[in-house]
């Protein structure tokens, strides 16, 4: 991509709609992707480009770069989907958030409007888990219907699309203090792979995109445009082709299919909870790992009556989260690790497969930095009293890191309509049950350890160990798999039971590695519509 190609344009005075393309909804040639995330935008993009056209519908407003306010519980609050949802299981989360077990976007641009930007690849033997790792009691392990041999070229597409750093010519981004701890402590350790990077952040401009502003607050919402977001990138250029009819406030609420099992449409309800129905070729739901698999079970019909695509009662299953903490350490210096960009720089040497630690799978230590406010609410939720308030008092002189690790799959551990509590439209909430398994608790403990050693290494004066945040990372819960009885879609996320349907978020990853998931969702979406566009184009779908 040329540094002169513009894509991103800080909107607010001017109409964001104004070069959306506006079909009817009895067209019924169109492709219907319900969410604009990582999958969804990215998926709308590709498909665009190849001449398709797309009624792209998303739930939540079009706030724009401009809209967002750097305040963290007021952008929280402008940003995030707080629709009711509840949750059970042993999971800490279930005791200090009873109500938002995930903290994920309800806007244009879905979550990538609130992501990191952290792109590290899954390695070879996270797609062959069941294979690599044996058979695991109470984990649902499967080995992924395609390889990372199969995903490399669309993995370099990707990361050229999003600007990753460190690969592809892009320079890294330079070293905050936060770093500068972590990477002193890692070197301590006898670490070898650890950088600012890889981030789809821009050191300099590229894309259209400028370079970051160091600002320490692109969690919620990037002000500047130099994090990729779906919203910054790909929707813009989308608009442009004149083939994207981009709904916002419109949040699906039923997929709808034909007596021979192919679906036709998508109903959904505007801003004022007005009902359309938008008639469709072809279907991609890419709502988040929790969104996606309700919508999926409200969609049901006596073809379908244990809802849509789930003759396998695979949908909701098998519910990841990813295995994560955090460690915060104070020193005698100031450290300021809220400036510089949130998560600046990670380690990658405990992310390999070495089952001598205690665990099966591994997990990545990066840098992370919430502001007082949040770091008040979520580093020991309901704690009070001294030792809380010198975490705080220390705030200026405190580095941090997360732990983020591969999560074994449950079928127990599973999203379900929760018919007791409804939502503003009436219609039954999601209920996310999630119990850590053992291997879990195994690696978590072994990432605090190491995180709290890095730290006593490099002259910390004290180290606190932060419990599980509301999830950012939902994978799992219509996954890949080579057979229809072991989930609900195949290799480019075509559904095993209705061939016009497919699953284009994080819901199709098979197990969930130790990577961040979004470069993977991006990748897969660029193979699912190189894949779609020729289904279409030879008349299968």
């Amino acid at each position: 991509m040329s540094e002169g190609i513009s894509s991103f344009r800080p909107t607010g005075s001017a109409d964001p709609l104004a070069e959306s393309a506006h079909f009817e909804l009895d067209d019924d040639s169109v492709v219907v992707v319900i969410g604009s995330g990582a999958g969804g935008g990215t998926l709308a993009h590709e498909l665009v480009e190849k001449g398709v056209k797309v009624v792209l519908l998303e739930a939540g407003p079009f706030l724009t770069n401009a809209d967002y306010v750097n305040n963290e519980w007021e952008a929280f609050n402008q940003m995030a989907w707080l629709d009711p949802r509840t949750t059970s299981g042993t999971w800490r989360i279930a005791r200090d958030f009873p109500n938002l077990p995930a903290w994920i976007v309800k806007a244009v641009g879905g979550s990538t409007t609130h992501w990191s930007g952290a792109t590290p690849r899954f390695k070879a033997h996270e797609f062959t888990s069941r294979t690599t790792y044996g058979r695991i009691d109470g984990a649902n392990l499967l080995d992924w219907p395609l390889t990372l041999e199969d995903l490399e070229p669309y993995y370099d597409r990707a990361e050229r699309k999003m600007g990753s750093t460190h690969v592809h010519g892009r320079p890294p981004l330079p070293a905050n203090n936060n770093y500068k701890v972590f990477a002193n402590g890692a070197e301590k350790l006898g670490y070898r792979h650890f950088a600012t990077g890889p981030y789809a952040t821009n050191a300099e401009p590229y894309d259209g995109r400028p370079a970051s502003v160091q600002d320490g607050f692109n969690f919620q919402g990037d002000k500047s445009g130099a994090k990729w977001s779906t919203l910054v990138s790909e929707i813009p250029k989308s608009l442009k082709t004149g083939r994207l009819d981009l709904r916002p406030d419109s949040q699906a609420v039923q997929i709808t299919s034909t007596p021979e099992g192919r679906v036709d449409g998508v109903v959904y309800a505007d801003g004022d909870g007005q009902l359309h129905h938008q008639k469709a070729r072809v279907v991609a739901v890419a709502g988040n790992a929790i969104e996606t698999p309700r919508l999926l079970l409200l969609s049901g019909s006596p073809l379908f009556p244990d809802g849509l695509a789930n003759s396998s009662g695979q949908v909701g299953r098998n519910y990841m989260r990813h295995t994560t903490g955090s460690v915060y350490a104070q020193f005698e210096a100031p450290v300021h690790m809220y400036r510089g960009e949130t998560m600046a720089g990670l380690i990658a040497d405990e992310s390999r497969h070495d089952p001598d630690r205690g665990f099966a799978g591994g997990y990545y230590m990066e840098t992370i930095s919430l502001g007082p406010a949040f770091l008040a609410s979520f580093v020991d939720p309901g704690a009070w009293g001294p030792g809380f308030a010198s975490i705080l008092d220390g705030y200026r002189r405190t580095a941090g890191m997360w732990i983020v690790g591969e999560d074994m799959p449950q079928e127990t551990n599973r999203v379900t309509l929760n018919t007791t509590v409804t939502d503003p439209l009436g219609l039954p909430v999601p209920n996310v049950h999630f119990d850590d398994h053992p291997n879990d608790v195994a690696m978590r403990e072994h990432g605090y350890g190491q995180g709290q050693a890095l730290y006593e290494a490099v002259g910390s004066t004290s180290v606190v160990r932060t419990p599980p945040y509301p999830s950012t990372h939902n994978m799992g819960t219509a996954r890949m798999s080579l057979r229809p009885e072991d989930g609900v879609c195949n290799g480019f996320g075509q559904t095993h039971d209705v061939p016009n349907l497919f699953i284009s978020d994080g819901s199709q990853f098979t197990t969930g590695a130790a990577a961040n998931p979004t470069l993977t969702i991006v990748a897969l979406a660029i193979r699912q519509a190189e894949y779609l566009s020729a289904q279409m184009a030879l008349g299968e779908i």
